[in-house]
């Protein structure tokens, strides 16, 4: 686990000078704190910071396309000798790799066996010999999580790639000068000249998922590389090509997990847990490859209970998991994650922390570079902290409710597809507004504001009703919320897009499905794994995600959905197969969020800062929001009208980012501590 960055041009512009490369790389060094090296492919060698330059800024020439690729290692395979960046046996091929390939030493004798040497133990090197004997499509052969920039000095071009789920990020910015890249925004921001214009389409999408999605990018003209997708840069130009995609409308698999064909149209509910169970722990003991010591995140959840019980049976001594509690009773889980690690026999490490949202604020908003609004984040980062006291790698359960429909609202798409089948009349009794005027709790979770909220969304397509149940702002509330200016600027910009092409990725299955076939391919990468990957490598940790492992992820993908949910609840497949592992209390327990209590924070600790940073006048001379649009809300939330506190939080998570990232003159290379005067509350 890395991090990478680089530049490449083309044969009109000269080389890049280290420096520049060396600056990207030292602002992602909590990525790889273990060491750092170049490669400049002007002589066409790796350099450490012990070198001299290979190419100084005053005495760049021209000398056809070239690349830098710079890289920050974090030790967990082949500690030795898996430097990188790393090349092939006649220095003809280099690569730049943050990651982790699992069968990388599955892959090795075919490649030995088609004459490629192997100088190292390392999984980076699979992918070179990989890419000289298959091109791009050697991502095909790739069981992991990666991203990686390969400089093919035979054919002067840069080839990049992103694993197929996207759990792993890479950011690039195109000019006619060159193609920086990079694992995290703030390393394209070094770049001289880099520029730093507020997107305003990437605001509009923000507003509506609390994250910016895929290929978006805050700033103008930089993009996110989608997950499944390569890029080819030659010649000055970018080819960029999708090459995986969970395949929910293909049905049964048509291999079993012995690798034999199968009668697909026979599989029972017991073939399906067969093959679960092989599949998935295969994925487990594959991600506990490791030469340093690993563990577990445990939350008592079904999902990470799993994993971590497969860990300990896979293990000859107990495995260490780990939990974090709050002491605002409904955002612990502690109890739940202790009992099952008594009864699966792990080394436990729990913690109760207080979190203080002033406090972590500075640090939360200059790793996630764009701005993220999932207030999970603030947790996953004390857990990460946490964790990497003991352990270098810690394995998840993330993914799991998406596959395997997890999610509360996948219970409330079904009950709304089914109600779509009825008669007219019917419907338009439910529409009615009249139930919207029944009193009801502001609490979002609340029984009485589901129910409310599923009869005003019935008369929407399906696609849009649940747009319409997971955006932060919807189309009626952005309107209102902007100014005519900022209006102007979105223009005719549709935020719904990205989710309704999610959707038709899968036309012919059951509405359930298409719905976590869209989560899989949006929220999935653009939330949870983007908030887990920052958190973590924020504190040099690396987190493996069986669930997502792509066997697993199509195994998945092809189950009939009354495996996974029934009256009772989703993931009753997950339960039968693996209730071995899984305390009785679990197995019926309801799904909490990993939260913290932004409710009474605005009404509390953050109140101060919420209106310093929003009321500001300089934050309203921006021209973004409407002033009184911006006070209704506050006003509401503070009276108790309304529970808009996702909506303030990402509206002050806008604003600090800008002080972060917008108003300084230079992108700040750590965390800024003045975003505000306002001090923390005792």
């Amino acid at each position: 686990m890395c991090g990478i960055a680089g530049v490449a041009w083309t044969s009109e512009h000269g080389p890049v000078a280290d420096e520049i490369v060396w600056r990207m790389t030292d602002v992602i060094a909590h990525r790889g704190p273990d060491d750092s090296s170049i490669y400049h492919s002007s002589i066409n060698r790796r350099l450490t910071r012990q070198d001299p330059p290979a190419i100084a800024a005053t005495d760049a020439k021209q000398n056809g396309p070239g690349a830098v690729l710079g890289h920050r290692r974090l030790s967990i395979i082949d500690l030795g000798t898996g430097q990188q960046p790393l090349a092939n046996e006649d220095q003809s091929v280099w690569i730049t790799f943050n990651g982790e390939i699992y069968n990388y030493r599955e892959l090795r004798p075919d490649l030995e066996a088609r004459g490629h040497r192997f100088l190292t133990h390392s999984d980076t090197e699979t992918i070179v010999h990989l890419y000289e004997e298959y091109g791009p499509d050697c991502v095909n052969h790739l069981r992991g999580m990666f991203v990686f920039a390969i400089w093919d000095d035979r054919k002067k071009r840069l080839f990049l790639a992103r694993d197929r789920i996207g759990k792993k990020p890479l950011y690039y910015r195109l000019d006619a000068d060159h193609l920086t890249f990079g694992s995290e925004l703030k390393a394209l921001l070094q770049f001289p000249g880099a520029p730093r214009e507020l997107s305003a389409t990437a605001v509009d999408l923000y507003l509506t998922y609390q994250y910016v999605p895929h290929p978006y990018c805050i700033f103008e003209g930089y993009h996110k590389l989608a997950p499944a997708h390569w890029a080819l840069y030659e010649n000055g130009r970018l080819e960029t090509r999708r090459y995986w995609a969970p395949p929910f409308s293909e049905g049964p698999p048509e291999f079993g997990s012995n690798g034999h064909a199968t009668e697909t149209s026979s599989w029972t509910p017991e073939r399906w847990k067969t093959e679960l169970r092989a599949t998935l722990t295969d994925a487990v003991q594959l991600r506990m490859r490791s030469d340093v010591p690993l563990g577990a995140f445990l939350s008592g959840g079904i999902d990470s209970t799993i994993v971590s019980g497969l860990m300990q049976q896979l293990s000859s001594q107990p495995i260490h998991t780990f939990s974090i509690g709050f002491p605002v009773k409904q955002f612990d889980e502690t109890s739940y994650a202790r009992e099952a690690a008594q009864f699966l026999g792990t080394r436990h490490h729990e913690q109760v922390v207080e979190p203080h949202a002033l406090s972590i604020l500075p640090k939360l908003i200059w790793h996630y570079d764009e701005p993220f609004s999932d207030s999970s984040a603030i947790p996953t980062m004390y857990l990460s902290e946490m964790t990497r006291r003991e352990v270098t790698v810690a394995l998840s359960g993330d993914g799991g409710d998406e596959m395997f429909c997890g999610y509360d609202r996948y219970r409330a798409v079904g009950i709304a597809h089914r109600l779509d089948n009825l008669p007219r009349w019917i419907k338009g009794i439910l529409c009615s507004p009249i139930w919207q005027r029944i009193p009801g709790s502001i609490e979002q979770k609340s029984y009485r504001r589901r129910i409310k909220r599923l009869l005003a969304e019935l008369g929407k397509t399906p696609e849009r009703r649940y747009l319409r149940w997971i955006n932060i702002f919807d189309d009626g509330r952005r309107r209102d919320l902007y100014s005519e200016e900022f209006a102007a600027r979105v223009g005719l910009a549709d935020s719904s897009e990205f989710l309704l092409d999610a959707y038709a990725e899968c036309p012919q299955r059951d509405f359930v499905s298409r719905t976590m076939c869209a989560d899989i391919l949006t929220y999935l990468p653009c939330d949870i794994l983007n908030k887990v990957d920052i958190a973590s490598m924020a504190y040099s940790l690396e987190c493996r995600c069986p669930f997502l492992d792509h066997k697993v992820a199509e195994l998945a993908a092809r189950m009939p959905v009354e495996l996974k949910l029934s009256h009772s609840g989703g993931k009753r497949i997950l339960i039968e197969t693996f209730q071995d592992l899984l305390p009785p209390s679990i197995q019926t327990r309801s799904k909490m969020g990993f939260g913290v209590p932004l409710d009474d924070w605005f009404r509390g600790e953050l109140r101060p800062l919420l209106c310093e940073t929003l009321l500001d006048p300089s934050s309203l001379a921006r021209g973004i929001f409407k002033p009184e649009s911006i006070q209704q809300l506050i006003d509401e939330h503070d009276q108790k009208r309304w529970n808009h506190s996702y909506r303030l939080w990402s509206l002050m998570f806008l604003e600090l980012w800008q002080r972060t990232y917008v108003d300084p003159s230079q992108a700040p290379a750590a965390p800024v501590s003045n975003l505000t005067s306002i001090k923390q509350v005792a």
